[in-house]
């Protein structure tokens, strides 16, 4: 049956800024420091204590800006959003409202233009640890760290313009991918440094109107903000099929159960009680400091994936693969160089290669592999000195031992048989072995020419060259 609603999501992400240094302190923000280790009456919210803004800040903002093809604000400020919460040492946060340092960008998925309504920077709270069965005199307890308090934070705000979880789930990834390759942010999500809250309402199918919107908090990965989101989406149907209204609030998303709860009623603006940060001037950004960094921008996905489709003839899927790591994707340009044939220099990398760096949970330039190790294994397999399979083999031993290629394939015996007199031998000493099933063959039933094969392979402990051996052994069966 067709839906009779349709889905209204945007997304709220909290990208970590990679920078050394808090936003308005020089306190480190290095990930899994003891407790309260790296703090300052600055970002403690001390009397008295001024902050300073850290200008690498301002220059990873500018960058994200334009990767994500927003304008850049001539002027920009700081201003105080109040509310009260044990991790927020002021009682307020000092963020961005009227003048974000980033608007109106946009990232393309599928096709499907996806606005961002504005990026603006704000400082971090800090951690609540929660005791949970502990008890300290009597009661639950919590603590708080402070660590992360004023760690630099790009808040990247799209417009309602998804309609599907699968939407949401591509644009965080499309999204994460070039943070990551501007070196803008690292997206851990593990480490909580690209983080995720997402505004769902449903309406019904080809009405204008928006509905009523509920945020879903606490998704630390991009599979359980697709969860979340159907989950949602599938509440407020039922919610509305029921004749009740939707409530505008704050649900938590509980991974164990899969369900979402309230968490609280949803703030608006003027809840925040917004006003200028009086201890941080006004910043006009010049044409000239915008131009200085956009020339520092690496030639972004999207124009790599056009490129690899249009001049190397590489799938659409293959190419957005092998450019959603900047490293992986460095070291393919480095092996075009050589003169490779890029398709088969993709399926060598894309097959074995990254499913060993998945596994091991590596970086390409933390293996041996080099770029003549792809060059001469190609090479390999275009003589039929190899085979795919043995290929794979191969390249798995250059990842870990860093030996040549050659060498490798002598150690692993994998030279393939491509000599057809040597080959034909071998079918005619399986013919002879197996005289029904060739009767059977001959009979029609077909099928059997996989027995004769599979048994080739078997024979030949999987050195035969395929091409030569199927040639062969259509001759020889007929």
């Amino acid at each position: 049956m067709k839906n009779k609603y349709e889905a209204v999501i945007g997304l709220e992400v909290h990208a970590q800024l990679k920078t050394q240094t808090k936003i308005f302190c020089a306190c480190s923000i290095e990930f899994g420091k003891p407790p309260n280790s790296q703090v300052c009456p600055v970002c403690l919210g001390l009397p008295g204590a001024l902050p300073v803004l850290n200008q690498e800040v301002l220059v990873l903002a500018v960058k994200a800006g334009l990767a994500l093809n927003c304008a850049i604000a001539p002027l920009t400020k700081f201003d105080r959003k109040n509310y009260f919460y044990p991790d927020l040492p002021k009682g307020y946060q000092i963020s961005q409202f009227d003048k974000p340092i980033c608007h109106d960008g946009y990232l393309i998925i599928d096709q499907k233009k996806i606005n961002i309504k504005r990026a603006h920077l704000e400082e971090d709270a800090g951690k609540l640890v929660h005791s949970g069965a502990a008890r300290l005199h009597g009661s639950a307890y919590s603590l708080v760290d402070f660590n992360r308090s004023g760690t630099p934070l790009l808040e990247i705000v799209s417009d309602p313009d998804l309609n599907s979880a699968d939407e949401a789930r591509k644009y965080l990834t499309e999204l994460r991918n070039i943070l990551r390759y501007i070196d803008v942010c690292d997206g851990n999500l593990e480490e909580g440094s690209f983080r995720c809250d997402a505004n769902v309402s449903i309406r019904p199918v080809g009405s204008n109107m928006l509905g009523t919107r509920v945020e879903i908090k606490n998704m630390n990965s991009f599979k359980s903000v697709k969860n979340a989101i159907e989950t949602e989406i599938e509440r407020q149907e039922q919610e509305l099929d029921k004749g009740n209204k939707i409530v505008q609030e704050t649900r938590l998303y509980d991974e164990a159960t899969g369900d979402t709860h309230v968490m609280r009623s949803k703030e608006e603006a003027n809840d925040y009680r917004y006003f200028p940060e009086p201890d941080l001037v006004p910043i006009n950004i010049a044409v000239s400091f915008i131009e200085d960094i956009k020339k520092t921008l690496p030639v972004l996905p999207e124009v790599l994936r056009q490129k690899y489709v249009s001049e190397y003839q590489l799938t659409y899927d293959d190419a957005y693969v092998i450019t959603e790591d900047k490293e992986l994707t460095g070291f393919f340009e480095t092996v075009l160089k050589l003169n490779v044939n890029p398709k088969t220099a993709c399926n060598l990398l894309l097959g074995p290669c990254l499913g060993y760096l998945k596994e091991n949970k590596l970086a390409i330039v933390q293996t041996k592999l080099n770029d003549n190790h792809i060059k001469d294994l190609v090479s390999n397999l275009e003589s039929a000195q190899i085979s795919f399979t043995g290929a794979k083999q191969v390249l798995l031993k250059a990842m870990e031992t860093g030996n040549s290629i050659s060498q490798i394939i002598n150690d692993l015996g994998l030279v393939q048989i491509s000599d057809e007199v040597t080959l034909k031998k071998f079918i005619d000493e399986l013919i002879l072995k197996y005289p029904n099933q060739l009767q059977e063959y001959k009979a029609g039933k077909t099928k059997l020419r996989g027995f004769f094969q599979g048994e080739l392979m078997k024979a030949t402990k999987g050195k035969a060259n395929p091409q030569i051996l199927n040639k062969i052994l259509d001759e020889s069966l007929n």
